[in-house]
Formats: structure tokens, C-alpha cells, sequence
């Protein structure tokens, strides 16, 4: 018969996890202590390298998307605040406050004409325009960068994907699927009739009346009802012909 651990046995078992446990601890804080070391130096060269390429950083829309990318690698936000030492290095939260303050002011003065949701490609086109400056100096990525800061306000700024393109809403709209599908199948001539978008979703003639009369309402369609064949278009200027396909890769730009 198997003679169970007496008191003494199940002490010594106690003590011995108690001091495998405490060897575990002391391994983990040491690999703790060593990465928080290692990091403490790549935020040093990071630093270092910021001072060295300040120029290139402000100047080159390609190199800053390269350097916030190492930054996000070792846990550093240089647009976390405008104090400390990013602000004194490059400047660079001062960059994109203003680079938000002007997109803001596109959002509102184009909004009558695009109901608030405008492509990406198109903001940057007007904000190059703003700024006197030519495409190559400011990527999508600084554009999205901006907007991602504008969402602290409440302000209702949001960037979302239709198809190839990218979309900057500024007015707190509720989309839903059926909406979107049609954006999407509006960025082929920029407008669509009702039974086009029968056609391409199956849809009954009420559902896609529904959806239609509510992208209107909301100020992002236009009608055109000056066709011979009689039938109703609607047009979305946010995905209009005159902001090409590009624009679907405006985070890598």
C-alpha cells in the first residue's frame, strides 16, 4: 500500500515552489531589467538620430513615415505632446497641430459641397494647395496622423475604406453596409441610378430608394434629373472621377 506524504513531506514540497517560484521572479525581473535597458538605449540612438536627420524628418514626407514607424517600435509617440524633447528636436507636434488646424478648415469649407466626407487623396491635394507645396512634400500618412490627433476634440473625424479609396468623414454620420456599397460602386462614374444599384446587389426597389434618399439627406449625393431617359442620378462629389485610384493607398504614400 502507497504510503501517503506526511506532514514533513507536503513542507518540503511547499518550500521547494516557494523557491522555484522566487527563482522564476528573479529571471523574469532580470530579463525585465535587461529590456527595459535595451530600450532605454534604442531611445537614446533614436534621439540621436532624430538630431542628426531633423531636416530630412520635417522635409521628406517618405523619411518621416520611416522614422514614426521606429518610433512606434520602441514605444515612442513624438506627437504625444508638444513638450519635452521631440518638441525641442524636431518641432514635429507643431507640424501636425497645424497640419489639423488646416484640414479642419478644408472639412468645413468644402463640406456643402461633399456633405462632409471627403477622399483622402482629395484633402491632400487641397492642403499641398494650402500650404504651397508640391504632393511629394506631404504623405497620406501625415494626413491620417493629423486626423488620428483630431479625435481627442470629439470633433466626429473619422477615416474609413470604400473599395480602393479612403474617406475622411468630419460630421458624425451613421453609415451602414448598404451605404457604403454604394460609394463603392459610385467610384466606377461617380453617380448611380436606382436601377444600377438594384442590378448590382439584388436589392428590391424600396431598399435601394431607402438608402439613396438618406445619403442625400445627409448632404453627401447630389440629383441629376436632366436625362432624357428619365432616370434620377445621384452623384457623390467624396468619390468623383476627379480623385483617381490612388487614393486607395494613401497610407503608403
Amino acid at each position: 500500500m502507497r504510503r501517503r506524504p506526511g506532514i514533513a513531506g507536503l513542507q518540503n514540497a511547499a518550500a521547494t515552489r516557494d523557491k522555484f517560484r522566487l527563482v522564476g521572479e528573479n529571471v523574469a525581473k532580470v530579463r525585465t531589467d535587461v529590456m527595459q535597458e535595451q530600450l532605454a538605449t534604442f531611445r537614446s540612438q533614436l534621439e540621436e538620430f532624430a538630431r542628426k536627420h531633423k531636416s530630412d524628418i520635417r522635409k521628406n514626407s517618405v523619411f518621416r513615415q520611416q522614422f514614426h514607424e521606429m518610433c512606434a517600435k520602441v514605444g515612442v509617440d513624438p506627437l504625444a505632446s508638444n513638450k519635452g524633447v521631440w518638441a525641442e528636436l524636431l518641432g514635429i507636434g507643431d507640424f501636425y497641430y497645424e497640419l489639423g488646424v488646416q484640414i479642419v478648415d478644408i472639412c468645413i469649407a468644402t463640406r456643402s459641397l461633399n456633405g462632409g466626407l471627403i477622399d483622402l487623396l482629395e484633402l491632400r491635394k487641397l492642403l499641398c494647395q494650402k500650404r504651397k507645396a508640391d504632393l511629394a512634400s506631404l504623405s497620406g500618412d501625415d494626413c491620417l496622423r493629423a486626423i488620428s490627433k483630431l479625435k481627442v476634440l470629439g470633433s466626429g473625424f473619422e477615416v474609413f475604406s470604400v473599395g480602393k479609396k479612403k474617406l475622411v468623414r468630419s460630421v458624425p454620420t451613421e453609415l451602414n453596409k448598404d451605404h457604403n456599397g454604394i460609394l463603392e460602386q459610385a467610384q466606377a462614374r461617380g453617380y448611380v441610378t436606382v436601377e444600377q444599384v438594384e442590378k448590382e446587389f439584388s436589392w428590391s426597389t424600396g431598399r435601394a430608394i431607402d438608402a439613396l434618399e438618406t445619403l442625400l439627406k445627409e448632404g453627401l449625393a447630389m440629383i441629376d434629373d436632366g436625362h432624357r431617359d428619365g432616370k434620377r442620378r445621384y452623384w457623390f462629389p467624396c468619390v468623383t472621377l476627379s480623385s483617381d485610384a490612388t487614393g486607395g493607398s494613401e497610407g503608403k504614400s
